[in-house]
């Protein structure tokens, strides 16, 4: 960046001077980020921006801009407002990319949902012909045409193998919302595998290689973000929700005429004189 100073035409003379008017109100804010004045250019008749260098870490071709102001006839200059902006060979942030378009193929982890974009041309429904001639040729699907297949042992050991990392017992498959059996990037192989594998067909998955119909994973075709306002996989925490629920003192027994109440809070009867005890039946007070 040019540290010479650079006053455009038309700026007026006095909106001009105000260079070390201009840097007080930079040095109040930032005492040790103001560089060399870059120069001044008009916005209008009555208003002028100053340009200093800015010197703090991190903050590499930026500017400081300090607007001054003084209204036709007045030989007072005030400061109107000041920023720092981004000059030609600033260093700044990239573009925004959405999120859609920054994912990669291996990006996608266990958990994670993908669905597929709006009108994905990579899909179209079941009934219509996607022109594969293995599909539409039955007679390739059985193997003929080909000197030599591969025998029940071989098809076993295979099958083994692509069990192991693409099955439904791996992390993936545990955490998908569905399968590989029922999604439409799903290529079924040919012949006794047609049947538990395929191919996957979607670049954000595990693509290009052999599944089983139980694994899974979060970019299945069939895939819906779940709605509302909290993040995709964890809905909004509220803090709020606590039910206070009042008790009620407990309601003591009614007391008859010279009972008196037990700790317990039973009533106990009142004591008997000597003619009514001798009146009373046997057991009838303990």
């Amino acid at each position: 960046m040019s540290a010479v100073s650079v006053t455009e035409a038309g700026v007026r003379p006095l909106l001009a001077d105000a260079v070390e008017l201009a840097r007080r109100a930079l040095l109040e804010l930032e005492s040790s980020g103001v560089g060399e004045h870059l120069g001044v250019s008009s916005e209008d008749e009555t208003a002028a921006t100053h340009r200093f260098e800015a010197t703090l870490p991190g903050y590499r071709g930026w500017q400081w801009a300090v607007v001054v102001a003084a209204a036709p006839g007045d030989d007072r200059v005030t400061v109107s407002e000041s920023a720092l902006l981004p000059g030609p060979d600033a260093l700044v942030a990239p573009d925004f990319v959405p999120w859609d378009q920054r994912v990669r193929p291996g990006d996608l982890g266990p958990g994670d949902l993908l669905p597929p974009t709006a009108n994905d041309p990579r899909l179209v429904p079941g009934y219509v012909l996607n022109g594969d001639p293995a599909v539409d040729e039955v007679a390739r699907d059985i193997g003929l045409g080909r000197p030599q297949v591969l025998s029940l042992e071989g098809r076993e050991e295979a099958a083994e193998r692509w069990f192991g990392e693409f099955g439904p017992g791996a992390d993936m498959a545990k955490a998908a919302p569905s399968t590989c059996g029922l999604c439409g990037f799903f290529l079924p192989l040919a012949g006794a595998m047609r049947a538990a594998f395929g191919v996957c067909g979607n670049a954000m998955g595990a693509d290009g290689r052999v599944v089983h119909t139980g694994y899974g994973c979060g970019a299945h075709s069939d895939t819906e973000l779940p709605s509302g306002g909290g993040s995709a996989r964890y809905e909004a925490y509220d803090d709020a929700a606590v039910e206070v629920v009042a008790i009620a003192p407990p309601v003591a027994a009614p007391v008859a005429e010279g009972e008196s109440i037990a700790a317990d809070g039973s009533a106990v009867p009142p004591a008997l004189t000597p003619d009514e005890a001798e009146a009373a039946e046997p057991g009838q007070w303990s």
